[in-house]
């Protein structure tokens, strides 16, 4: 089965911000996990959810995530398994953009719907301290396509 246009677009995306990291110092050697609160466009509903951060190069972190939406009536939950890349910039060292894989699952009643498509993003987040602020806009493409806006805090794990 070949791959569709979207799915071509996340390899490349992921293979670009592979090739531009290079032996210099990461920005973060440290995981990170920390809660979440976003808000979904299509459902029009806010959720719950949280995310790790596994450095993995310079610049570049594993970065799972998963969100809960509390949509009523039913139930609405994203898994998302994405690479983040840092931008290397003394005045913009707080960006980071991404993309990867998402896994949504839609129910309701004795109806469920499981898609599997690709997510980009885009978002800030200081890395002073051990307690990060940050907040991120995502672009998710699956049966469809959609917007969600999350903010939160970020916890260092392990010591400096």
């Amino acid at each position: 089965m070949p791959f569709s246009l979207s799915h071509r677009m996340a390899v490349l995306t992921i293979a670009l911000m592979m090739a531009g990291t290079t032996a210099a110092q990461a920005q973060t050697s440290q995981l990170h996990l920390g809660p979440r609160l976003s808000y979904q466009f299509d459902l029009e509903d806010w959720g719950v959810g949280a995310q790790f951060s596994l450095p993995i190069g310079p610049y570049l972190e594993f970065y799972p995530s998963f969100d809960i939406f509390l949509v009523d009536p039913g139930s609405a939950t994203n898994i998302n398994v994405d690479l983040k890349y840092r931008i290397r910039s003394e005045t913009a060292g707080w960006l980071y953009l991404g993309a990867g894989l998402n896994l949504a699952r839609r129910g309701l009643n004795d109806h469920t719907d499981t898609n599997a498509g690709f997510n980009a993003f885009v978002g800030a987040e200081s890395l002073r301290g051990r307690v990060h602020p940050f907040g991120e806009f995502r672009f998710t493409a699956n049966n469809g396509s959609t917007g969600q806006i999350s903010a939160g805090v970020n916890f260092t794990l392990g010591r400096d």
